[in-house]
């Protein structure tokens, strides 16, 4: 009897209902909320349309003017200064596009302009905006009179020298340019002592240099105190002007 009841008493455990296997507990049904799914949408479309105007600003590029080559103030930009580049379109900069090139070669530059400066109209004027208590005087100097490789921009002091490499001949003036050559305002028969008739000039604009016949005559023009202008335009009226470099903080 004990036998059976002990079996008895398994059976029962084993047979006692359990929860059954694999059944999950019930889920309340989810909330939808289509205003933040509209939302999502929205600004998701507001990003993809930002992006495509930044891409379409970043395509919208110009062409426009840069220099090759320094350019000195008051003198006028020639074709051989100049190059394209491609820059992004901006209604509040003043580019000077290539088919603005007639109107610029009327221009002067009102400083000194420097390789890779992207043109706009402000560095422009029609008289190259010459400061106050500025003016430009042109001087035509002989072989010896001028040192080599002179370019714009650069600082010059002016002497005065004498008048004999332009008195004679054609022999005479050979001889005179050599020995100013050597010695330049020096050898020259200074007739103001050592003393500068402009301490401090700019070459606004080295010209052309005549080399016909070996004559190596160089036209300049020179930016002097307007108090300068006058001792000089008579003195290179008269072929008596020769220049010597000098450091730009010199004087």
């Amino acid at each position: 009897m004990k036998v059976q009841e002990r079996g008895g008493a398994g059976t029962h455990r084993g047979a006692a209902p359990g929860q059954p296997v694999g059944e999950r507990l019930p889920v309340p049904p989810r909330e939808r909320k289509p205003a933040l799914a509209a939302l999502a949408v929205l600004l998701i479309l507001i990003g993809a349309l930002g992006a495509t105007v930044l891409v379409l600003r970043a395509g919208d590029r110009v062409e426009v003017y840069e220099l090759k080559s320094d350019v000195a103030a008051g003198r006028a930009v020639t074709k051989g200064d100049l190059t394209t580049v491609m820059v992004a379109a901006d209604n509040g900069v003043d580019y000077i596009s290539p088919d603005q090139y007639g109107a610029l070669t009327k221009l002067r530059a009102k400083s000194n302009l420097y390789t890779g400066t992207v043109l706009v109209g402000q560095m422009f004027a029609p008289d190259g905006g010459i400061e106050a208590g500025k003016a430009a005087v042109g001087v035509s100097l002989k072989e010896g009179q001028y040192p080599t490789n002179l370019k714009d921009g650069e600082t010059v002091a002016v002497y005065r020298v004498g008048n004999s490499a332009g008195s004679g001949g054609s022999s005479g003036s050979s001889g005179s340019s050599k020995g100013s050559g050597s010695g330049g305002a020096a050898n020259s028969g200074s007739t103001s002592g050592s003393s500068p008739l402009v301490e401090r000039a700019i070459v606004s604009d080295t010209g052309t240099q005549d080399k016909s016949f070996g004559s190596g005559n160089l036209a300049l023009t020179l930016t002097v105190n307007t108090a300068d202008a006058a001792a000089l335009a008579q003195a290179a009226s008269a072929g008596e002007v020769a220049v010597v470099r000098v450091a730009p903080g010199n004087g």
